[in-house]
């Protein structure tokens, strides 16, 4: 287990030293840097005529006038060496202060969103495979359905209007009023907890229905195998047999798609956060793009990314403990 854990470790190494090679030369796609985007906005409408040498010291000031080379590995030494991520241009400090609160309030709203996938769709999934053709089955089938069909902003919307034409509640954002500008406490704390709910459970809804029925097939086809039949014949009480021996096999393929869905709430994030007024590091890469702010956005999109390689990497780990033929190269 523990050379299985350090060949995963070390591939994801390698998989983010490449990523942020990739991420880097994004970051240098767009035409111009942020040195004429500030000699812009600066001198736009003042009459200042801005030659190019001014806009040759802004660089040279703000070390924009280094090879890509040099400002890459000054870059990713930084954050190696140091966990700095460069500075902020735009807003005139590092960029660990910029994405600190949202980066944590991103991270909140994922777990709270896989907690959520996960406990109701292993569950229900298992309950549906042993109660195959049942009314509560074709039930479940039909749910799953309105989850794939029916998009997750769609469903937001649909939620802040009922709650506000029915209840005459705003529950929209991820603090209360008296919270929203208070300084981190236990209270506020508690109160994000309490509204993680609604995008944890908007982001899970199509999770959910995708892996119920995955539940369902994976444990249906174990259920049928002879060594259920073999532990059944035994004795075996039917909830530890249920537990011991089909769900720990057949939860392998959820297991295995952890960074999918860690990946697919990344996707979907963002327009969920502007229908429910969230918070979240989405909207902030949008503008640091736009604004050629180039440290934040590569910031972002390595701290994603790195979320999501690293949930794999966990899900490897996970698939090599239920299953012991993962570790040994079966």
């Amino acid at each position: 287990m523990l050379r299985f854990t350090l060949e995963r470790l070390v591939g994801m190494v390698i998989t983010m030293a490449l990523v942020s090679v990739m991420v880097f030369i994004i970051m240098e796609i767009p035409p111009g840097d942020y040195a004429d985007r500030y000699a812009f906005r600066k001198y736009s409408g003042t009459g200042v005529n801005v030659t190019q040498a001014d806009i040759e010291a802004i660089r040279a000031d703000l070390g924009l006038d280094k090879p890509m080379v040099l400002r890459y590995l000054d870059w990713i030494g930084g954050i190696v060496l140091r966990g700095d991520f460069g500075q902020a241009f735009a807003f005139e400090t590092s960029v660990v202060k910029v994405i600190g609160d949202k980066g944590f309030l991103t991270l909140g709203i994922l777990f709270a969103t896989l907690l959520v996938t996960y406990m109701i769709s292993i569950p229900v999934g298992i309950f549906a495979a042993v109660k195959r053709a049942s009314a509560m089955d074709y039930g479940l089938t039909i749910f799953s359905y309105m989850g794939l069909a029916l998009p997750n902003f769609l469903l937001a919307l649909l939620m802040l209007y009922f709650a506000s034409r029915w209840f005459g509640a705003d529950i929209g954002g991820l603090f209360s009023e008296a919270y929203a500008d208070a300084p981190w406490s236990l209270a506020k704390v508690w109160d994000l907890v309490k509204h993680l709910w609604l995008p944890a459970f908007v982001l899970a809804w199509s999770a959910v229905a995708y892996q119920i029925q995955t539940m369902r097939a994976t444990m249906s086809d174990e259920l049928n195998k002879l060594s259920v039949t073999a532990a059944r014949a035994r004795g075996v009480p039917e909830m530890k047999l249920l537990v011991k021996y089909p769900a720990r096999l057949a939860i392998n393929p959820v297991v295995s798609t952890i960074g999918f869905d860690v990946n697919r709430i990344f996707s979907e994030l963002p327009i969920v956060a502007v229908v429910l007024g969230l918070t979240e590091l989405g909207e902030l890469l949008l503008k640091a793009y736009l604004d050629l702010d180039m440290y934040v956005a590569g910031a972002i999109l390595l701290l994603l990314t790195f979320i999501i390689v690293f949930m794999n990497f966990v899900s490897d780990l996970l698939l090599a403990w239920l299953d012991p033929r993962i570790k040994l190269g079966a």
